[in-house]
């Protein structure tokens, strides 16, 4: 059971939208019968600061239950459809954060693939262009920063930043491992990993304009995870 109180991840607050850090852990939404996810969570402490009202949430993007990050939800239908509308056009910006035992073979590059979820095992693939069902996904990275590490294989961990242009399932991690640099503590697309890290990728920083007021709102985060430690994260963020 999730304890933490949910009060000690919101970054910001109105009456238009909250913007939180999601926990490594905790799915957004739907998490298995007895665990607490993100949306409940702040349901219940909507509910509790206006008890006679009934709350609404609206989830506007995601992040995958092992990774850690800032998210926007909307308190109305009209910032959601605002929001929503911003993230279709592509304006709202996604920056991460992303921690590998590997370097990339260009220091800064962009990633375009052919992304084709499974459903049954819930994993993405790349795949050819073409295939029945493969969506485009485009990222950009730059390698930021290598520390040595004797915990892992290879000696090292790479600090690598990643800009998302698309929003596909898993998109990061298996761009990424496709491109020869999978993440550290990533069980499904690099099991073979046996650092003992947790999940290295972080949602550090999101922009877009307030979807009552027009204001553009920037937000950042340092990233909690184990294995981000000892990399300069103000530096590079």
């Amino acid at each position: 059971m999730w304890k933490t109180d949910i009060r000690n991840t919101i970054l910001y607050e109105d009456r238009e939208i909250i913007v939180c850090h999601k926990p490594a852990g905790l799915a957004v939404q739907n998490a298995r019968i007895g665990m607490m996810d993100m949306e409940s969570a702040l349901k219940n402490y909507l509910a509790e600061k206006n008890p006679k009202e009934m709350p609404y949430l609206g989830i506007i993007s995601r992040l995958d239950q092992p990774v850690e990050g800032i998210l926007v939800f909307a308190r109305s239908g009209r910032s959601a459809a605002e929001l929503n509308r911003q993230m279709g056009k592509n304006e709202i910006e996604k920056i991460y954060l992303a921690v590998s035992d590997r370097e990339p073979a260009q220091k800064e590059a962009e990633l375009e693939d052919y992304l084709k979820k499974d459903g049954r095992n819930n994993t993405s693939a790349v795949t050819p262009p073409g295939t029945k069902g493969a969506k485009k996904a485009r990222l950009t990275y730059r390698a930021l920063e290598t520390l040595p590490d004797q915990r892992t294989d290879t000696g090292i961990r790479c600090l690598i930043q990643v800009r998302l242009d698309t929003g596909r399932h898993h998109q990061i991690r298996v761009q990424l491992s496709h491109a020869g640099v999978p993440l550290l503590g990533d069980k499904k697309y690099y099991p073979q990993d046996g650092s003992g890290f947790s999940l290295g990728l972080c949602a550090v920083k999101l922009g877009f304009r307030h979807p009552a007021s027009g204001k553009k709102m920037e937000f950042q985060t340092t990233p909690r995870g184990n294995a981000f430690e000892g990399f300069d994260i103000e530096k590079n963020c």
